[in-house]
């Protein structure tokens, strides 16, 4: 799983961030402030940094510098977004930048973007003896391929996303059928039931009494 350090000193947004790339499927540690930034980098290597200008002790240009040399890609974050910032950014290393106020949308593309660029961008959730390549959308148990369908595979995605969180059946159908749900349970309760025995998973999707289904750890 790729590993993001969120570099950020406002907690409201830190969090936005956050939740969006875990759902994302990416292992994300948050820092808010540079001294705090710095020691986790000392400590720990990441795909990749999202580094807010404006940050309490060390700001985000200083601690570009310490970056740098180990060639982990940057994008800035900031509310500063005068030209002369940009460029000063970029010019120091950055690899992208991100004014505020921002869609989530446009910076899960620009993250996809730079790890791409980077030779990084197949993020992958595991679970179990489980393992899933979000892009290539492969999935493989014990190292050996399992093949499923295109809605057996979203299904799958979706409760490991959410795994120890009972998930009623409207929303699981309105997730992956991208389609209004009527009420008629047959189509996603098919699927559960064929995702259950490819994987050899009858212990961990469990049914919730009048709700849905749960992915139990």
């Amino acid at each position: 799983m790729l590993n993001i350090l969120i570099v950020e000193d406002e907690p409201a947004i830190s969090n936005l961030i956050y939740v969006n790339l875990i759902e994302e499927g990416y292992s994300c540690t948050c820092a808010f402030d540079g001294t705090q930034a710095a020691d986790f980098i000392e400590r720990e290597t990441y795909d990749l940094i999202l580094l807010d200008i404006m940050l309490p002790e060390i700001d985000g240009y200083e601690l570009l510098e310490f970056i740098k040399p180990l060639g982990t890609p940057v994008i800035f974050i900031t509310a500063k977004g005068a030209t002369d910032d940009k460029i000063k950014g970029l010019k120091l290393g950055a690899d992208d930048y991100l004014t505020k106020p921002f869609q989530i949308g446009e910076l899960s593309a620009r993250v996809e973007a730079v790890l791409r660029r980077y030779g990084k961008s197949d993020r992958h959730l595991t679970f179990k003896d489980v393992t899933i390549k979000i892009e290539s959308r492969l999935v493989t148990k014990n190292g050996n391929p399992v093949d499923l369908t295109v809605k057996e595979f979203d299904l799958l995605v979706e409760l490991i996303r959410n795994k120890n969180v009972a998930l009623y059946r409207n929303r699981l159908y309105e997730k992956v059928w991208q389609e209004e749900f009527i009420g008629e349970t047959r189509t996603l309760d098919s699927h559960i039931q064929r995702l259950r025995k490819k994987l050899g998973w009858e212990e961990y999707i469990k049914t919730v009494f009048r709700i849905g289904y749960r992915l139990e750890e």
